[in-house]
């Protein structure tokens, strides 16, 4: 149930990286001096997605010169490269004049470039300095959002995400955002604080419960977990995935029957999710009715062809019913694809 997190963690960093990379179209840099034609031409280069080429350009030139060693820790960052991007800004940023575009820049791409090296806490500083620069840019908003949440800023990483999602930070809602990025970003603890605290704002607000339902599924308090999924319906009654989670609980808990009515309400509401399909096939295979259990995998599948659980539950279902040839062509596909199995 939990394959993902850390998985969704590393997307939730990797996603703050690539997205907040934003310099305004009135921030090009104007050049001076002998080197100006080739620093534009190199600029140029930058822009139209060629970083490799502008760094060849620019190995030419005087490195001494703060505007070149600027323009290659750019090229450098967007050659993917943010290791040298480092290297070459940090020593020259305090030499850009404060009020700047190229101080700007560089002091972005070191927020931008320490952040996707995992130095969470070394880009803070910088992606402070820039935000007051840019401040209804949503995508700074969130990397810094998520630097705050890496390093257990709760207050602040609260505040970076209702400017994010333009919500008052103090707001029921905006702790349900909070708590729902910690919870991505595996800050069970934190997730849990944030969580609760916008239930004592607001005791109906959408999506609390759900999520507080899913950290005690992930810590095997399974009782805990169906109260909170069941706390979560009776504010959404058509919240499909708490139905779904449910399903996955009783699951858990081998009450197969019980399973099956949640799993069967959460299609109705949704019937384009794999996940109760694959759930709902083997509740059917526990309880003796092979043909639905085939039938509810088959449907996965068409929902998900590349779902290897669907695929592996699918073979073993053949292979019980004697059907080897097909049930030998479903394993050879789960073989070939990723992921974790359903047990």
């Amino acid at each position: 149930m939990y394959k993902d997190r850390a998985t969704d963690a590393r997307l939730a960093c990797r996603l703050a990286a690539i997205l907040i990379f934003t310099i305004a179209a009135d921030a090009r840099i104007p050049t001076q001096g002998a080197a100006t034609g080739a620093l534009d031409e190199a600029r140029r280069l930058v822009d139209s997605g060629q970083p490799a080429a502008a760094i060849e350009k620019l190995a030419s030139l005087d490195r001494s010169d703060p505007r070149v060693a600027e323009l290659l820790g750019v090229a450098y960052y967007h050659a993917n490269d943010a290791a040298r991007a480092i290297e070459v800004l940090t020593p020259i940023v305090q030499h850009l004049d404060p009020g700047s575009l190229e101080r700007r820049e560089a002091v972005q791409v070191l927020g931008l470039s320490h952040f996707v090296a995992g130095h969470v806490a070394e880009s803070i500083p910088y992606l402070e300095e820039i935000r007051p620069l840019v401040p209804n840019d949503v995508k700074l908003a969130y990397a810094l959002g998520t630097a705050y949440a890496q390093t257990r800023q709760p207050a602040k990483a609260r505040e970076s995400f209702a400017r994010t999602f333009r919500l008052a930070p103090d707001s029921a809602a905006a702790y349900v955002l909070s708590g729902t990025m910690m919870n991505r970003l595996e800050l069970e603890d934190l997730a849990e604080a944030d969580l609760n605290q916008a239930l004592r704002i607001d005791p109906k607000i959408p999506e609390a419960h759900y999520l507080l339902g899913q950290i005690a599924t992930f810590r095997s308090r399974l009782d805990a977990a169906l109260a909170l999924m069941r706390e979560e319906l009776a504010v959404n009654p058509a919240h499909a995935m708490a139905l779904y989670r449910i399903g996955d609980i009783y699951s858990r808990q081998l009450k197969w029957d019980d399973a099956i009515v949640a799993l069967q309400q959460s299609l109705w509401i949704n019937p384009y999710y794999s996940g109760p399909y694959i759930l709902l096939g083997k509740a059917y295979s526990k309880t003796g009715r092979p043909a639905a259990a085939e039938d509810m995998l088959r449907r996965a599948i068409e929902y998900d062809p590349n779902n290897k659980s669907a695929h592996y539950l699918l073979a073993q279902l053949l292979q019980q019913a004697g059907r080897t040839e097909e049930a030998k062509r479903e394993f050879a596909i789960a073989e070939r694809l990723q992921g974790d199995i359903v047990k």
